[in-house]
């Protein structure tokens, strides 16, 4: 690597350590010739299949656009921010996983609504409204049920409910 001081291309690594949840390494380097130290950071190249929109168009893969749909269904939910990135997280690991060079958009949606079921109820209705395009009352009305018939037990104790006096009707 270049010294970023005197422009010499001989330099020598002095120390490497692993840097937040170990997808990237600092390493302390000094020059050869000036001997000056300075920081340098290296992490891995990945690369994301591109996404076939539903009329064909294709584009790259953004991470900033995935967790930006996700925020927008989970606005105003009681939902943290730690579980927003490992939903973000898990997705992009199916992607990986693929090794596809292109993913159609409905499969990502797809993944988006699976992560959104389990986090919070109202948003996994909210993105399904935009994603399948509701008409109607009645679509919402199928999709809440639809929801209530096929949520394990385990992820409705963990959810609000959908729809007031739920809780009620569950204690008689």
């Amino acid at each position: 690597m270049r010294c970023p001081f005197c422009s010499c291309m001989d330099t020598r690594v002095i120390d490497s350590r692993l840097v937040g949840e170990g997808d990237q390494i600092r390493r302390r380097r000094e020059c050869t010739d000036c001997t000056e130290r300075f920081t340098s950071y290296e992490s891995a190249e990945l690369n994301y299949p591109r996404i076939v929109k539903s009329d064909g168009r294709r584009e790259q893969f953004t991470q900033t656009k995935l967790r930006s749909g996700i925020m927008r269904a989970l606005e105003k939910r009681p939902v943290e921010m730690d579980q927003v990135e490992l939903a973000v997280s898990h997705i992009e690991h199916k992607l990986r996983a693929l090794g596809d060079r292109e993913v159609k958009a409905r499969k990502v949606g797809d993944w988006v609504m699976e992560e959104l079921r389990a986090l919070d109820q109202v948003a996994y209705v909210r993105f399904a409204s935009v994603y399948h395009s509701f008409e109607d009352v009645r679509a919402f009305l199928e999709e809440i049920e639809r929801l209530e018939h096929e949520l394990p037990p385990e992820l409705k104790e963990s959810q609000l409910d959908l729809l007031p006096g739920e809780s009620d009707e569950k204690t008689e």
